[in-house]
């Protein structure tokens, strides 16, 4: 997918994160992480990150998250909703995420 304009998704609540996605210029995947357990979780976070954006075929764009602690089923549907904004995309082939 192509990221052709800025969104985001999620919140900064507590068990939640703010995933902000924009298109990148300079093309490949850049991830700003910032967590409130980053030194425990951050490369974990960081590696979900990326696999979800394989997964979603997203070779450009730039991420900023800020983590409040969210598990991984939450960082996965907000990072796949950022994205399927970003690309502004109305039909979702659910079975493909």
């Amino acid at each position: 997918m192509k990221i052709t304009q800025s969104a985001f998704a999620g919140t900064l609540e507590s068990s939640d994160l703010q995933v902000r996605i924009y298109p990148n210029p300079a093309r490949g995947i850049e991830i700003s992480l910032d967590s409130s357990v980053e030194k425990q979780f951050g490369k974990a976070i960081h590696k979900l990150v990326c696999e979800v954006l394989v997964k979603m075929d997203v070779k450009s764009a730039i991420l900023e998250i800020e983590d409040k602690g969210a598990l991984d089923c939450v960082i996965k549907a907000r990072v796949q909703a950022a994205v399927i904004r970003g690309a502004d995309i109305n039909d979702i082939n659910w079975s493909q995420l």
